[in-house]
């Protein structure tokens, strides 16, 4: 695996389009809770999440001491139905220009961070718009999609020229070995949740070479 991705393609996951360097973890057990779906698909994304979390090495858990639950994930029509959530505008700082700019650029995902003092992901909230493009997407692939893309902070940049997923020789939608390969890195005890420094990416290479 040591050849599975370069140092330099490892730095382009996390550096971001103003070209500075942000790699960040979760520093608690996710604790999620999903809105606008039936429950077919809500178990559905929740498997898709737990199964991310395991191959990273994390934890989920039942409920958060300090917010309760810590990933909300949204699936809606149109963004104006976000306004309609009691207290989400509370949650979400300046909520309403948010949506303004997401329906002007036609955008049909979006994910916030929260952050705890040391710099890891403490919350994260995380909206799917179900447009023509996204309601084509079988669910099992969009949740997978959402859960990689969740699990760790990427460069804002990271996924608009390749997909986060891939697809197996048989046809199945997998997550890219890759990208798997340096969520376990991230993961690993001896890395540090948060880092801002380039060289991180050089270490987080060396762990996936050994995996």
């Amino acid at each position: 695996m040591a050849d599975l991705i370069s140092p330099e393609d490892v730095e382009a996951l996390f550096t971001r389009a103003d070209g500075s360097y942000l790699f960040a973890r979760w520093g608690r057990p996710i604790v999620p809770v999903v809105f606008g779906t039936d429950d077919a698909t809500l178990q559905t994304v929740k498997g898709a999440l737990e199964a991310v979390v395991l191959m990273a090495g994390h934890q989920m858990a039942e409920t958060d001491p300090e917010l309760g639950v810590n990933l909300m994930v949204f699936f809606f029509r149109e963004w104006d139905e976000l306004l309609e959530v009691p207290d989400l505008d509370r949650l979400v700082p300046d909520l309403a220009p948010l949506v303004a700019r997401l329906k002007a650029a036609e955008a049909n995902q979006y994910r916030i961070f929260r952050f705890d003092e040391a710099g890891a992901i403490k919350a994260s909230f995380v909206f799917v718009r179900m447009d023509e493009e996204m309601s084509k997407v079988p669910a099992e692939t969009l949740a997978l999609a959402q859960a990689a893309q969740t699990v760790v902070l990427w460069s804002d940049t990271a996924f608009t020229e390749r997909s986060v997923l891939a697809r197996a020789p048989e046809g199945r939608v997998i997550l890219r070995p890759d990208i798997g390969a340096v969520i376990r890195a991230g993961y690993d005890p001896v890395m540090p949740a948060v880092a801002q420094d380039p060289s991180h990416a050089l270490r987080l290479a060396a762990r996936v070479a050994q995996i």
